[in-house]
């Protein structure tokens, strides 16, 4: 596993990771809200990596990229994010894959860069709004956690966050996943995923302008993004194919990773 800072949008140091095939084709895994690199470790630490240039980021305020106070409300920042880790790395033409907030950052991407740069997505759980827009689209459990996602008392950010963990999952997880997801979900600061949620946007005519291939990855099940999301999704997105999992919930690549990598290794080998 190679290691190295590159420098995003505004300067912010970005931790970014590298592992499998430098002739392969790249993937770039994107996390969401309060998460890490960390969760795609069933792909990063699989056979994909015999096949495919897998790289993972810490998104700008998570994991062990840079925690600057106020930098989460502008697109155009998230976008140089990506961008800079796709020079920055000479990623060749990569799938962009997105989890939950991970959507909405690739929405920023190709608002800003458009889609010459890539060669297909995978939305994952993906959300593509923010604001009211979005709320129709997540459950109100998820909903209810907010109070507690932004307050400074840790009792409270904890037991907010040990709630959200156990909705990510349709089945209770084990308690070696359970305590290695809150570990790099409570060293998030509560002020970052204040700022993840301080705008409005839309995004549908990203949507609509998005013209490369999309598969759309979601749990049947998912607590927290409603299953309607990857539906609005397939039904936006020119060249969208979905892949619904059934008795999966928010987090498909960690609970079902047979499956997942078996299915974006054949999308990626598609394009």
């Amino acid at each position: 596993m190679k290691t190295q800072k590159v420098t995003g949008g505004g300067g912010v140091q970005l931790h970014v990771e590298e592992t499998g095939n430098p002739q392969g084709k790249p993937i770039l895994f994107i996390h969401g809200f309060s998460q890490c690199r960390l969760c795609w470790n069933k792909q990063m630490n699989s056979d994909l990596a015999d096949e495919f240039r897998l790289v993972t980021l810490d998104i700008r305020g998570h994991g062990l990229s840079e925690k600057p106070q106020d930098a989460y409300g502008d697109t155009q920042l998230w976008a140089d994010d990506i961008q800079a880790v796709i020079t920055t790395l000479g990623l060749d033409h990569p799938v962009l894959s997105g989890w939950s907030y991970g959507g909405e950052i690739i929405c920023d991407y190709i608002r800003h860069y458009g889609g010459e740069n890539i060669s297909g997505l995978n939305f994952v759980g993906a959300i593509s709004k923010l604001g009211e827009p979005v709320f129709p689209f997540l459950s109100q459990k998820f909903l209810s956690l907010a109070d507690g996602f932004f307050s400074n008392v840790v009792e409270e950010s904890v037991v907010a966050l040990q709630k959200f963990i156990r909705l990510c999952v349709h089945e209770e997880p084990t308690i070696e996943d359970f305590y290695f997801t809150l570990g790099y979900n409570t060293i998030v600061p509560p002020y970052v995923r204040a700022g993840l949620f301080d705008r409005t946007i839309e995004n549908d005519d990203i949507l609509a302008q998005i013209n490369k291939p999309t598969l759309i990855t979601h749990g049947e099940d998912d607590a927290i993004v409603l299953l309607e999301m990857g539906k609005y999704h397939e039904n936006r997105i020119s060249q969208a194919q979905a892949s619904y999992y059934p008795g999966s919930g928010h987090a498909t690549f960690w609970e079902n990773p047979e499956r997942f990598n078996t299915e974006i290794r054949s999308f990626v080998n598609s394009l």
